[in-house]
């Protein structure tokens, strides 16, 4: 019953509870019924307060639920900023893959996170990693993204962390072609400008 009162609290962001439960001899590490660990839940509602607790009782930023997230993954879904730094000071595994085979950078470049895009950056994370779609995070700004100034920026972040610009996808594609394909008009000029073929 304590392990559901911490994950319960987790999920609801209540973070004196979780200190109660850890403090009545709650397992930090306790999992769901899809193996969400407590510091998952509270990532996954950008519990900030909640998710700082339970780093501090030492709780696993890289432990795998059943869809093969982590905690620090999830903060690419999200783009929090906050909890990013929450989490960095655990040590998170930044070459962790997500069920799609990326790392945290890719579905924040996908979602137009672009604070998080560029706090991220900062960590040495990959900046052309391909996943399992044989996208890099430039090509899931493109593909996915719309072209507005969120996007736009995220484009001058990459470039500026020196991403293969010419990295194309599996069909050979580049990230320019389909900007120009997109009708992306200035995030195709951002490209060129930087050397993009």
């Amino acid at each position: 019953m304590l392990n559901e009162r911490l994950l319960e609290s987790a999920a609801r962001g209540d973070a004196a509870a979780v200190r109660d439960a850890l403090g009545a001899g709650a397992d930090v590490e306790a999992r769901d019924g899809q193996r969400r660990t407590a510091l998952l839940l509270a990532v996954a509602g950008d519990h900030v307060e909640t998710a700082a607790t339970l780093i501090a009782a030492g709780a696993d930023p890289d432990a795998r639920d059943a869809r093969k997230d982590t905690p620090w993954l999830v903060t690419g879904v999200t783009g929090s900023v906050a909890m990013l730094k929450v989490l960095l000071p655990a040590g998170p595994d930044l070459t962790l893959r997500n069920r799609y085979g990326g790392v945290s950078l890719i579905p924040a470049c996908e979602r137009g996170h672009v604070d998080y895009v560029r706090e991220v950056l900062t960590t040495g994370i990959d900046v052309d990693h391909v996943n399992d779609l044989g996208w890099t995070g430039l090509l899931e700004a493109v593909i996915l993204g719309d072209g507005s100034g969120p996007y736009q920026e995220i484009v001058r972040l990459l470039i500026a962390a020196d991403a293969d610009l010419d990295l194309a996808d599996r069909d050979g594609v580049t990230p320019l072609a389909h900007a120009v394909a997109k009708g992306q008009t200035e995030v195709a000029a951002l490209l060129r400008a930087a050397g993009a073929h």
